[in-house]
């Protein structure tokens, strides 16, 4: 691996130059960024999938939506339709793609839309929300957010990483310095104060940026579409773990630290299952896999026991609530 990253690197100073000069377009005002009069709040990173961009989302809205008229942008990343399009429940993953789905099947009070444009997709949301979220769109730049969330994963924090195609980063490093808000992901339940500070000295945020960290949460029950049990339901009970995720390990780790004996089917993330792969599924018995991929193995939820595990995201050393005044603040949501 490393040898070929080594053949691949000439690609990424090419692409990081490319990507440094159409930074450095919009930042000029030579390409032009659209502002807008109420809040837009951007929910990305620097890499290539993998943060809990999900996770934050549903944080978000789980923050706003009882006070604010809420609507969440994505872009639909590998559905089969193109153009603005509004999720409903009764859409599909190939239609709306699976996560926009799963916001809008969890939070259905809410409205949910995708767009490749996210000016145009702002443009239709604007008369139903006073928030808007934007689902993975740090790199764009057509739009210029009040607010922006960018996300590292502890075990790959960007700083150790190099661009497309050697390493993960879709731009340069230094494009972080536009965050507002820098959130380390998926860390260990506890981190010691020695191990914040040498993060804090890799990231060396700027002075107007917020440093956050989180971890996974998992549930205590696994679900369907009708029905809820304990997570102890899987104990002693041989079940196939099916994931199209790009970094299934948290999960994987949690399950067995939790005593489960299981198999494992991995897909890329946001796999789109075949016909054959959704055959074969049908004949395993228990399946357990992720929210995301429920949205995309609802041909088989009729005809076979499968559920997933919801997660959330959990702000660690009790800073939770100094994150969501500094979300409100930005919507000036009267406390």
């Amino acid at each position: 691996m490393n040898f070929l990253r080594k053949l691949l690197f000439p690609f990424s100073i090419l692409y990081g130059g490319i990507t440094a000069l159409r930074n450095f377009f919009y930042n000029k005002g030579i390409l032009k960024s659209k502002s807008y009069d109420f809040p837009v709040i951007c929910v990305g990173n620097l890499s290539t999938g993998g943060t809990g961009k999900s996770p934050m989302i549903e944080l978000l809205v789980s923050f706003l939506k009882d006070d604010n008229k809420i609507a969440v942008l994505s872009r639909g990343y590998k559905r089969k339709t193109s153009g603005y399009r509004e999720v409903l429940t009764e859409s599909t993953a190939e239609e709306v793609g699976d996560e926009p789905l799963q916001f809008k099947m969890k939070f259905p009070e809410i409205s949910v839309a995708v767009c490749e444009d996210r000016q145009t997709g702002i443009e239709k949301l604007q008369d139903k929300a006073a928030v808007i979220l934007l689902d993975d769109a740090f790199q764009h730049r057509k739009v210029t957010a009040s607010l922006s969330i960018l996300l590292t994963s502890f075990d790959e924090l960007y700083v150790d990483d190099c661009m497309l195609p050697a390493g993960n980063l879709r731009e340069p490093k230094f494009g972080a310095g536009r965050a507002d808000i820098l959130v380390v992901t998926k860390c260990p339940d506890t981190l010691s104060d020695s191990k914040i500070e040498t993060i804090k000295r890799k990231l060396k945020p700027k002075p107007h940026q917020e440093l956050y960290f989180s971890k996974i949460g998992y549930a205590s029950k696994i679900k369907n579409a009708t029905e809820d049990k304990p997570l102890s339901y899987l104990k002693d009970r041989e079940f196939l773990l099916v994931t199209g995720i790009a970094n299934p390990k948290p999960l994987v780790g949690f399950l067995k630290n939790e005593g489960f004996s299981f198999e494992e089917k991995s897909f890329p993330d946001h796999h789109n299952f075949t016909v054959s792969e959704i055959e074969g599924l049908k004949k395993q018995g228990l399946i357990l896999t992720t929210e995301k991929d429920f949205m995309r193995l609802q041909p088989i939820a009729n005809t076979t026991e499968i559920y997933y595990l919801p997660i959330k995201t959990v702000i660690l050393n009790g800073a939770e609530d100094s994150f969501k005044r500094r979300i409100e603040r930005e919507i000036k949501v009267e406390e």
